[in-house]
C-alpha cells in the first residue's frame, strides 16, 4: 500500500508539473476569499471479522426431545474426518486439535441407537453470527469424455501444472494465516497463474497436461464448478476425477453476471437456465465462460469419492462444504434450511467435510446432494436461507467461556 501511495504521488506531482498554468498564490482582490473547509472526524474503520470467534459465538440447547435427524449417518461421517481433526489447525478460532480427542474416541464407541446421546453428551451446540446462513447445493457430475482427442471430444481437462505455486501467507505473517496465494515464478517473482481465458487461448498447450477431452463445453465448465466428478469414456467405462488446484484467480459466478446483464431473469438463474442460455448463445457464450478467470485441474481418483477437503470421501446428503475461517472442518452441524426444488423444510445433523471458492463466511454452506440427474436438479435449484448450529467440543465451548464446567445436558 505504501509503494501505491509513493506511486500515486509521483503521478499527481508529474501531472501538476506538465500544466502550462501558473500557481496562484492569493486570490485576486475582487475576489472573496473561501474560507478553508471544515472536515468531519471520519469514524475508524472497524475491524474486519476474519473467524468465527470475531463474528460471536453463544451456546445454545439441542432440540430435547427425540432423536436427532440423522444422527447415525452424521456419525459415521465424523468418525471419518476425526483424524483430520486431530491433526488440523483449526482457522475459525474455536476449536484445538486436543478438543476432539476425547469426542472422537467416544465416536469409536457409540452403540447402534445410541447416536443422539453421542452428541448431546460429547458435544456442545453453539451458533456463529446467530446462526444466519445460506444453504446452496453441489453434486457429481457425470460427463461424456475420452483419453484422448477425437471427433466430438475436444475440450481439455487439465491435470495440475508443476508450476503452479501454493503460497500460504501465514508462513510469513500470522494476521494472514488462513490466506493462500497462487502463481508461478517469474525470473525472482511469483506472478499471476494464467487465467480461463488464457488457458482456452492455449496457454497449457504442449505440456502433455491433459488427462481427457470432454465432449461438452459447457459441461466441462459445470464440472469444474462442482469440483470433481465421473468421465463416462466411450467404452462405457467409467473414470472419476477431483480437484487437484486452482489457478488462483478469483471465481465469478456466471449467473451473477448474466442477471446483471439483463440475460437472465433473478430467481431463474440455476444451473439449468444458464445451461441452456449457454446452448442457445452460442457467440456469446464464450466471453461469459471467460469472464471467470478461475480454472479448475484434476486428478484421477481411485476407491470411494468423491475426496473432499478433508482429504476423505464426501457423504451424498451429510456433507457440507463450508468456510474453514468460520466453521471447523470436520465439526458435526444441525441444518435447518428449505430444499428449494420442492419446497419441503430440512432439517438433519451433517458434517463440514469440504470447502468452495465460492463458499465464504459466517453460515455459508453447499450441501453435498450426491450424484446423478437427482441430484443434479436438487443442486442446480438450491438456494435458500439457513440456520446453522455448530457441534463443538465440550472441552473448547468451556475455554471460550460459552459454558460452566459441569456435567453434560441429557436430551
Amino acid at each position: 500500500m505504501r509503494n501505491r501511495l509513493a506511486l500515486a504521488s509521483l503521478i499527481l506531482l508529474a501531472a501538476c508539473a506538465g500544466k502550462p498554468d501558473r500557481v496562484v498564490t492569493s486570490p485576486p482582490a475582487s475576489v472573496t476569499p473561501v474560507p478553508p473547509a471544515i472536515v468531519a472526524p471520519v469514524a475508524p474503520t472497524p475491524p474486519a471479522i476474519t473467524n468465527a470467534v470475531q463474528a460471536g459465538v453463544a451456546a445454545v440447547p439441542l432440540p430435547p426431545i427425540g432423536p436427532l435427524p440423522g444422527a447415525a449417518a452424521a456419525l459415521a461421517a465424523f468418525r471419518t474426518s476425526c483424524p483430520g481433526l486431530m491433526r488440523r489447525e483449526d482457522l475459525s478460532g474455536l476449536t484445538l486439535p486436543a478438543d476432539w480427542e476425547g469426542p472422537c474416541r467416544a465416536a469409536a464407541a457409540v452403540a447402534p441407537g445410541a447416536e443422539t446421546l453421542f452428541f448431546h453428551d460429547e458435544l456442545v451446540a453453539v451458533l456463529v453470527a446467530e446462526g444466519k446462513g445460506f444453504a446452496t447445493g453441489y453434486y457429481e457430475p457425470e460427463i461424456a469424455a475420452s483419453l484422448r482427442p477425437q471427433p466430438g471430444f475436444e475440450v481439455p481437462l487439465y491435470r495440475r501444472p508443476a508450476d503452479l505455486i501454493d503460497v500460504p501467507l501465514g508462513d510469513f505473517a500470522a494476521s494472514l494465516k488462513g490466506r493462500t496465494v497462487r502463481g508461478r515464478v517469474q525470473g525472482n517473482r511469483l506472478v499471476p497463474y494464467a487465467t480461463r481465458e488464457q488457458i482456452a487461448g492455449g496457454a497449457l498447450v504442449g505440456r502433455n497436461l491433459e488427462l481427457a477431452w470432454a465432449a461438452d463445453a459447457y459441461e466441462a465448465f459445470f464440472l469444474e464448478i462442482q469440483g470433481s466428478g465421473r468421465l463416462r469414456l466411450p467404452d462405457g467405462r467409467i473414470l472419476r476425477i477431483g480437484y487437484d488446484g486452482q489457478n488462483g484467480r478469483d471465481y465469478v459466478a456466471i449467473g451473477r453476471l448474466l442477471i446483471e446483464q439483463g440475460k437472465l431473469e433473478r430467481g431463474k438463474a440455476g444451473m439449468a437456465e444458464i445451461l441452456a442460455w449457454l446452448r442457445a448463445h452460442p457467440d456469446e457464450a464464450p466471453a461469459i465462460l471467460n469472464a471467470n478467470p478461475s480454472k479448475i485441474f484434476f486428478r484421477e481418483l481411485k476407491g470411494d469419492g468423491p475426496i473432499g477437503a478433508m482429504g476423505v470421501a464426501v457423504t451424498p446428503r451429510v456433507t457440507v462444504a463450508a468456510d474453514p475461517a468460520f466453521m471447523p472442518l470436520g465439526t458435526p452441524l444441525l441444518v435447518e434450511t428449505m430444499l428449494s426444488r420442492n419446497g419441503q423444510p430440512l432439517t438433519q445433523l451433517m458434517v463440514a467435510q469440504d470447502t468452495g471458492g465460492a463458499i465464504k463466511g459466517a453460515n455459508r454452506i453447499d450441501l453435498f446432494l450426491g450424484p446423478g440427474a437427482e441430484a443434479a436438479a436438487d443442486a442446480g435449484a438450491q438456494s435458500a436461507p439457513a440456520r446453522i448450529t455448530l457441534l463443538i467440543p465440550r472441552a473448547a465451548a468451556m475455554r471460550l467461556k460459552l459454558i460452566p464446567d459441569a456435567p453434560p445436558q441429557r436430551p
